[in-house]
């Protein structure tokens, strides 16, 4: 169970950083010319994305989980709010 929660809290985290890429950052970036914004906020961005499929990764090798349940975390994290549903596919 340990390697779950820690998979949703790195899901959770790498969520919220996504929201405030796009509905931030950006907005900051547009409307005022701030591209520094947009700098920081995705590198960190990027940095718990690249944890976030390390963790698939990890449990997809460890049998954990399965391909499916792999590709549809992938895809949340693609969506907007989509990585808060992660527990319902566990």
């Amino acid at each position: 169970m340990e390697k779950y929660k820690q998979f949703l809290i790195t899901g959770k985290v790498e969520g919220y950083s996504y929201l405030v890429l796009l509905l931030i950052a950006m907005p900051l970036k547009r409307l005022f010319g701030l591209p520094e914004a947009v700098t920081i906020v995705g590198l960190i961005h990027g940095v718990l994305f690249i944890a976030f499929m390390w963790q698939i990764l990890k449990l997809l090798l460890s049998k954990d989980f399965t391909f499916k349940q792999a590709v549809l975390a992938f895809v949340l994290s693609l969506i907007p709010f989509g990585t808060f549903y992660l527990k319902r596919i566990l």
